[in-house]
């Protein structure tokens, strides 16, 4: 069961026309099948003959299972697999794109574009943790960008997926990954935490930052070991280009203890996407490492430590990570300020992990244009900013939990849902429109449906009503909570 094959063979409908890639665990072919299926294909073949260690059948038949799983733009399209024990492959589509490698090789890269890289992988990355899956072997060879900039991940042989058994973890007591990228809970044997696959993150982007590893290339178990008490030389130190923002976030990936890390990828897409809104802490601004108390204090906590019960990825992933409250600055009502924030409240009591994003959409810059300097595009941005964060400062937040957003549109409701959508926002916060307001809206679309014989869906009718929350509710890609103030009691 060699993993070379000759231009022209044909296997089970598939023609093989060429080599394209040699690897250490397989050979990758350009393939044309029979039933062509619209898209170009490559096989993966495994090397699975003389001399090949066991684990590659292992991670062999774990590639098949959880790369079949999943769906969307993030992973190339699964196409069909070979039986193991006749002629062993995987067809898929293959991606048009650079891998990160390529980036990796003209390192430092410049922050902006960095930046772009980054959160674009941590979008790739969440779109498979809520899938329940976990990558747990992220390196720039495996990520591959198309030329639109998204991040497609491939080479799922390491992965975990709740739906299936791990047959990694029940047949492989050593740690399983790349060394460079191991998380330190890969290294304790844990393989079902998301925030692994943040954490391998976090070296990706120091090494674009950087150009080398934050923890080396260790070659034993014990200095593999050292990264769940050890803090990297801060980016910093080593690439004066680094900005202290940079450095927040990946030193906040690269933290041993996962719950001072982001709790999930798409908050750090979140932060890369808008870094004006990061919160720079002690992490961004450090120059040198931690001190030796603080890492004995990580040794002490990291000796004897046990890993937990395995749930499911998104079980990590609980409560929304990314909640949008939409306030409107130009009509404000004490009322309705009151009760968004109130719901916030209770949303953040729930899942005080998430992050919020406040945003306001006013209308575009050659409408706000004036003739005095107050009423300048400039000031009127400054203006609504600052109601937003009057508006947010009872809820006490720290500057890395909320970030505040003017966006300038004609139409209120598609800006909201475009936000929401390139930012993989899990809540939606938006005001209920005036009573009057909503109860006009619903007798006009009544009395223009009395003569008709079907009564609308539900969906259209909603969009019928024609305000912001209305249409958000109806076309939002999750969660909208419609928020109202209580009504006055009667004296």
């Amino acid at each position: 069961m060699g993993a070379l094959l000759d231009p022209g063979t044909e296997i089970d409908g598939y023609l093989i026309e060429k080599q394209i890639h040699a690897g250490g665990m397989a050979i990758i072919y350009a393939v044309t099948a029979r039933e062509d299926p619209g898209f170009p294909l490559v096989m993966k073949v495994p090397r699975l003959g003389f001399g090949e260690p066991a684990e590659s059948v292992v991670s062999f038949e774990v590639e098949q299972l959880v790369h079949a799983a999943l769906k969307g733009p993030f992973v190339p399209r699964f196409v069909a697999a070979g039986d193991i024990a006749r002629q062993p492959y995987i067809v898929m589509e293959r991606i048009e794109g650079r891998t990160l490698a390529e980036w990796v090789e003209r390192a430092p890269v410049d922050p902006a574009e960095l930046a772009r890289l980054g959160a674009a992988l941590g979008t790739a990355l969440h779109g498979i943790h809520l899938q329940e899956a976990i990558h747990l072997d992220v390196k720039p060879s495996n990520v591959i960008v198309r030329s639109g900039g998204e991040a497609v991940l491939v080479d799922f042989g390491l992965a975990r997926h709740a739906h299936y058994p791990d047959l990694l973890a029940e047949e492989i007591r050593s740690p399983i990954g790349s060394a460079p990228y191991i998380s330190p809970e890969q290294v304790m044997g844990v393989r079902w935490d998301p925030r692994s696959d943040v954490f391998s993150l976090g070296v990706v982007l120091y090494e674009l930052a950087t150009g080398r590893f934050p923890f080396g290339s260790p070659g034993s178990l014990a200095a593999l070991r050292k990264r769940l008490w050890r803090d990297p030389v801060p980016p910093r130190a080593i690439a004066k280009s680094v900005p202290e923002w940079l450095q927040e976030v990946i030193l906040r990936c690269l933290e041993p203890n996962p719950d001072l890390r982001y709790p999930s990828a798409a908050q750090v897409a979140f932060d890369l996407a808008d870094p004006a809104q990061i919160g720079v802490g002690p992490r961004g601004r450090k120059l040198r490492r931690d001190g030796r108390w603080k890492v004995f204090r990580r040794y002490f906590r990291a000796v004897g430590l046990e890993p937990g019960e395995a749930p499911e990825p998104t079980q990590r992933l609980a409560g929304p990570s990314i909640v949008l409250v939409a306030i409107a600055t130009r009509h404000a009502d004490d009322a309705q300020l009151d009760a968004l924030r109130e719901a916030v409240r209770r949303i953040r009591t729930a899942a005080p992990e998430q992050r919020l994003a406040c945003i306001t959409v006013i209308k575009p810059a050659p409408e706000l244009g004036g003739e005095t300097e107050d009423e300048a595009a400039t000031s009127q941005r400054i203006k609504h900013s600052v109601v937003l964060r009057h508006w947010a400062e009872p809820l006490a937040l720290e500057p890395g939990q909320i970030s505040f957003h003017v966006i300038e549109s004609n139409e209120p409701a598609d800006a909201i849902l475009k936000f929401a959508r390139m930012n993989q926002v899990d809540q939606i916060v938006i005001g209920a429109p005036p009573r009057d307001v909503a109860l006009r809206g619903m007798l006009g679309t009544v009395s223009s449906r009395v003569s008709s014989d079907a009564a609308p869906e539900p969906l259209q009718f909603l969009r019928l009503l024609g305000t912001v929350s209305t249409k958000v509710a109806a076309e939002a890609p999750c969660t909208v909570t419609v928020v109202r103030p209580r009504a006055a009691m009667p004296e």
